[in-house]
């Protein structure tokens, strides 16, 4: 006879393989990142675009409406299709003026930042550039410092009342030369202090793959007598146009939802419009915020697209060996002048000047410096113990004796520490899932929802989870402040931990469960204390970047909240000391844990690039 097997239902086999799946602790917890993730970035997402269509009582959107009615298309034929001249007016001066000025400024920010920190790079890896590690240490203190402090120093620097009104500032104060306006505000000083800012991102991601380039394959160009700027142009450029394309998308994205820097520059942006609009025109104000959300999405899109074609070059001929370093002659003093005196005002001025700031009587008023320091100092806004009236101190108390600034400063920190520890541990787990997932169609959309936030505008990420958190009733709390922060810094842990992750051998881990070991104990006995340098500066860049974030908490909270809208309010009173001085106060914490996470693990940004050269 013969014996009958019955066979498992469908349902069964497929119960086992969702077993089989999920036993493996890599796909389960790649399972619950994905839902957590997908809800944490969509339906912030989806909250700006229904509010888009929702009518807004007190706005010109109800406008038409009919009794009762939640929802209308008012807002987007306003923008898009207005029918009276006047309408067409608003159009221009709401959506297509600040549109345009953005990718301009987004476009000429990339170009700055490529030309300015891509060159330096090539200097200090491939030149006998002189002073490279004090050039190397300095040239990143922009990005370090809070992205709204080179637009404060442009204008205290170039500002005159003739051209801008209000005091003078020290150019005009002390050689009598009053710049134009064009220079002082609008589109050329914004894209000169973005192109700034984020010059370091171009020299980190250039000058790693100069540091780390192949030297057989200009070693073979040299051999076969080709001319080095042929060698550049033929065989180095090509190298380097993945961190070139890199640094493109990144500094656009960040950019476009650039707030404080156009904001004290004078130039209407769709950031800075978003915020004008937003009381008036809430649901035209959310369509401003879509279009930057638009633009966060495609530029993920052209990095997928990018990022899965390159091209891998292989020598013909040639010998390995170190790349010759270029000789500049007499040019490698001049060319290190020039850059002793940019980062000179980059790096070391920013803080003197905030510094002189809070001495000043009249905040910005440098003519002290043409009659003499005496009776032109004062220690009122830092040392003023009770609320006074006069003096321009709006009641406040001084600095060192605000408890307004303290608690702000607090809540800074609370925000930072949790921020840091949620955003590096959900980066790590996405790091490791991911690269035990690789060709998992799965794991390439949980990281695509980890690293999409970053290339979403900030202002835009903040706006959605405004609306978010309206509608879940955790508005104004630092649950709402620590969760954004989250999700917005979530790619820098993840980035971190996936490319450390994909460098670790599947056979260290594999012996470990050959002996039975538990996940968890893998975790922190094996692969963390393996990559721990990567797994730390998952942990720290959230928590610097959070110190210094303006744009993505100020639509949140309260003014009072933390200490960057705290810092902003005072800009809006008049209070420019005070402003200042928490300048001053935030650059000196970044700077001395950037300083105390270098003695601690001997990381530095700009390290392996060659910074460490003299």
């Amino acid at each position: 006879m013969t014996a009958v097997i019955n066979a498992p239902s469908p349902w069964k086999r497929r119960l086992n393989k969702i077993t089989t799946y999920l036993s493996k602790p890599q796909n389960a917890i790649l399972l619950a990142l994905g839902i957590v993730l997908t809800v944490t970035t969509i339906w912030p997402a989806f909250s700006i675009v229904r509010d888009t269509v929702t009518i807004h009582k007190g706005t010109v959107d109800t406008r038409g409406a009919a009794e009762g009615q939640v929802y209308t298309t008012f807002n987007w034929t306003d923008m898009f299709a207005p029918s009276t001249n006047t309408a067409k007016k608003l159009a221009t001066i709401n959506l297509w003026t600040p549109l345009l000025n953005s990718v301009l400024l987004s476009i000429f920010a990339c170009i700055g930042s490529i030309a300015y920190g891509g060159f330096f790079a090539y200097l200090v890896t491939r030149t006998n550039l002189k002073f490279k590690k004090y050039l190397s240490s300095i040239f990143i203190f922009p990005y370090i410092m809070p992205q709204w402090t080179l637009a404060v120093i442009w204008r205290n620097l170039f500002n005159s009342n003739a051209i801008t009104k209000g005091a003078d500032g020290l150019f005009a104060s002390v050689l009598g030369v009053r710049m134009p306006l064009w220079w002082c505000q609008g589109m050329f000083p914004s894209a000169v202090v973005l192109a700034l800012h984020y010059a370091p991102f171009a020299y980190i991601l250039i000058g790693g793959i100069f540091r780390n380039m192949d030297a057989n394959l200009e070693e073979a160009a040299t051999i076969l007598n080709t001319p080095r700027w042929k060698t550049f142009l033929r065989v180095t450029l090509p190298l380097v146009k993945p961190a070139i394309l890199s640094t493109i998308l990144l500094v656009f994205s960040s950019a476009m939802g650039s707030y404080p820097i156009p904001h004290y520059l004078k130039l209407s942006t769709l950031s800075t419009k978003y915020v004008e609009l937003n009381v008036q025109r809430t649901g035209e104000a959310s369509i401003l915020a879509v279009i930057m959300m638009m633009f966060g999405i495609g530029i993920l899109l052209v990095n997928q697209r990018t990022t899965s074609g390159r091209k891998n070059f292989t020598t013909v001929t040639g010998k390995s060996g170190q790349s010759t370093l270029v000789n500049l002659g007499i040019g490698k003093y001049i060319l290190s002048g020039l850059y002793i005196i940019t980062t000179l005002f980059t790096g070391i001025v920013p803080i003197i000047l905030f510094a002189v700031e809070t001495f000043l009587p009249n905040p910005g008023d440098y003519s002290f410096l043409t009659s003499g320091i005496s009776g032109h100092m004062t220690t009122k806004w830092w040392v003023t113990a009770e609320n006074v009236s006069e003096n321009g101190m709006y009641g406040q108390k001084g600095m060192l004796f605000n408890e307004t600034i303290w608690n702000a400063f607090g809540g800074t920190l609370l925000v930072a520490v949790c921020c840091a520890l949620v955003a590096g541990t959900i980066g790590t787990l996405v790091g490791y899932c991911v690269s035990k997932n690789r060709r998992s169609k799965w794991a390439a959309y949980v990281n695509n929802m980890a690293f999409l936030p970053y290339l979403m505008p900030a202002l835009a990420v903040g706006v959605a989870f405004a609306k978010f958190g309206s509608s879940v009733g955790i508005y104004n709390t630092f649950l709402l402040l620590i969760l954004a922060g989250t999700v917005k810094y979530i790619p820098f842990a993840s980035r971190s931990a996936l490319n450390s992750m994909m460098q670790l051998s599947g056979e260290i881990e594999e012996a470990a469960i050959i002996q039975d070991i538990p996940w968890w104990k893998r975790m922190t006995r094996i692969i963390i204390p393996i990559q721990k340098s990567s797994i730390i500066s998952g942990y720290l860049l959230p928590f610097m970047t959070c110190l210094r974030e303006l744009t993505l908490f100020m639509l949140l909270c309260s003014q009072a909240k933390i200490i960057t809208t705290l810092l902003d309010y005072f800009d809006e009173m008049g209070l420019y000391a005070f402003s200042s001085g928490i300048n001053l106060i935030l650059i000196i914490v970044i700077l001395l844990f950037n300083a105390l996470v270098n003695k601690l693990t001997g990381a530095s940004i700009d390290s392996g690039i060659g910074g460490d050269s003299k």
